[in-house]
């Protein structure tokens, strides 16, 4: 059965980088809409709780994309986008890895959502806000567009 939209799950799934904790995010707008709202820098504070400032010189991600990122409006960290194909994007931030970000097709929309390592599971509340701004602003999208 598809996850209802608006509906959050966590689960612990085995991903392209191993086993992670995946929290994930039905929502009411179409892959490539939601795909957008997550590779684009210029998006990322407005969805990313984490995140108040990013400077790259890459627009929307691709592999290789870097740059930086202002975590909690204090420190800049370096980020790289290490892998960037099919809808799903990893990076690493002060040359750690981290999230793993996708886009998977739904019945009536997108599931959105972010895979972490399970000793980072303390960061899946973040995740699961981030799921939420990213669906909300995606719908948003996707209804000026009707």
């Amino acid at each position: 059965m598809p996850l209802k939209i608006g509906a959050t799950t966590y689960a612990i799934e085995r991903t392209p980088d191993g086993r992670r904790l995946v929290v994930r995010r039905a929502v009411e707008a179409p892959p490539d809409v939601v795909w957008s709202v997550l590779t684009d820098t210029e998006r990322w504070p407005d969805w990313g709780p984490s995140i108040t400032a990013v400077e790259s010189s890459d627009r929307y991600v691709r592999a290789g994309s870097r740059g930086r990122v202002r975590a909690l409006g204090t420190v800049w960290l370096p980020f790289e986008i290490t892998s960037c194909e099919n809808r799903r994007w990893t990076w690493t931030v002060a040359r750690v890895p981290a999230t793993g970000h996708f886009v998977v097709t739904h019945p009536t929309g997108s599931v959105v959502g972010f895979e972490l390592s399970p000793l980072a599971a303390g960061y899946a509340p973040v995740c699961q806000r981030a799921c939420a701004r990213i669906g909300a602003i995606a719908s948003g999208i996707a209804r000026t567009d009707d």
